[in-house]
């Protein structure tokens, strides 16, 4: 940090409040578990009048020995964890120092880092379980590593306030693509689908998890490659594979599409289990499965806002994120789903897709500096607005 004025820890995170801008790394890997997303951002202020400017992007993937063993986690003995939360965070760190070398920034002038960490288990209400989420990566080490104070675990504060603890970049959303007379809204297409819709007030934004995105069809891709391929590269496969309706018909009934908002999701509704036995059923036809898939991606986001995006109004436009913008096989389907609204990624609004979640945790983190909450309750369910993360100084 550059605020060597003081050696007091605490006094030199509050002085940061006084600095413009503010230099926050915001740090994020998805529920596929490939890789972490480092956006490197200046913010200006706090709050309805913070703004933010990209000053650089950088994607680090998992080794593959680290994403084998995180796609174990779930099952994993306790010793396990606990070895990969730390290993997390140094994956983390130099995600972090990756971000500041490509801005050709000295990582010791980083003012802050958000890090939403690796979701191992998310549990949420809507389930009928006790509300419960797990996030690693452990925030000391990257505190240790950077010399920056570290705000991480954003939400377990939601959860504990009886709150989905997602999706959590609504207020992001909001504060990135509100626009005076427009209703637009946001899709983020990570492991799982979360849908925005931005209002000019903040009180009536509308936000939840559509169902799974790119998660099940990464996992296809991958059985279909023979471990060869990761995702199905700009959706080749699913391009020459033929839907089966049937199926997608079948998928739309499960009893998750019907839950009303809030509600969110992840690898524990759909992900392995759920997936490799549709993948028994298509043994020599996965090209068709993954055809199957991505129009279903597609439909369920479609039905979604059919069901409780549009009864609150129309809508003036659709702005896509996360790393689905890169399946141009799911983007004309998506095209197709709502046409005649335009559908476009969120550059057209100035914020690169790719970076997009990883500046909404940057953001988060800057709000928790100042005692802000972070969440929307209407959109996660928590009992009232919450101050989000917890704080790791260096």
């Amino acid at each position: 940090m550059t605020n060597a004025g003081t050696t007091d820890p605490l006094a030199r995170l509050l002085a940061l409040r006084e600095r413009e801008p503010r230099r926050v790394v915001g740090l994020l890997s998805g529920t596929s578990a490939d890789g972490i997303d480092a956006a490197l951002v200046e913010i200006f202020g706090a709050g309805k009048t913070a703004r933010v400017e990209l000053v650089a992007f950088e994607t680090t993937p998992f080794s593959a020995p680290l994403r084998a063993r995180l796609h174990a986690a779930q099952v994993a003995a306790a010793d396990e964890l606990c070895e990969l939360g730390f290993l997390l965070g140094h994956a983390f760190a130099d995600a972090a120092l990756a971000v500041a070398a490509r801005a050709g920034v000295d990582a010791r002038a980083l003012d802050l880092i958000g890090s939403h960490g690796q979701t191992i288990c998310h549990q949420p209400r809507s389930a009928g379980r006790t509300g419960a989420t797990l996030q690693i990566g452990e925030a000391a080490v990257i505190a240790e590593r950077l010399g920056a104070p570290v705000i991480s675990d954003f939400r377990a504060r939601d959860v504990a306030g009886g709150g989905e603890g997602a999706p959590l970049v609504p207020l992001t959303d909001w504060i990135l693509f509100r626009e005076p007379g427009r209703r637009r809204l946001l899709l983020n297409l990570g492991g799982i689908a979360n849908v925005t819709l931005v209002t000019a007030d903040p009180d009536t934004v509308l936000a939840f998890d559509t169902g799974p995105a790119n998660m099940p069809l990464d996992l296809v891709a991958r059985v279909a490659s023979g471990g060869a391929e990761s995702c199905d590269l700009d959706g080749r496969r699913a391009a020459r594979g033929r839907i089966d309706h049937a199926l997608v018909a079948e998928l739309l009934a499960a009893p998750f599409f019907a839950l009303p908002p809030p509600r969110s999701t992840g690898r524990e509704a759909f992900g392995a289990e759920w997936v490799l036995p549709l993948i028994n059923r298509f043994p020599d036809r996965l090209d068709d499965l993954l055809a199957t898939l991505t129009h279903f991606v597609a439909a369920s986001v479609a039905d979604a806002c059919a069901r409780f995006i549009y009864p609150a109004g129309a809508v003036d436009e659709l702005l896509v994120s996360g790393g689905g913008v890169h399946n141009a096989t799911l983007m004309a389907q998506l095209a197709a789903q709502f046409a005649p609204l335009p559908v476009a990624t969120t550059a057209a609004a100035g914020i690169a897709p790719d970076a997009k979640e990883a500046i909404a945790f940057a953001l988060l983190a800057n709000e928790t500096l100042f005692g802000n909450p972070g969440n929307l309750p209407a959109t996660t369910g928590c009992a009232g607005p919450r101050v989000l993360g917890k704080i790791t100084l260096p």
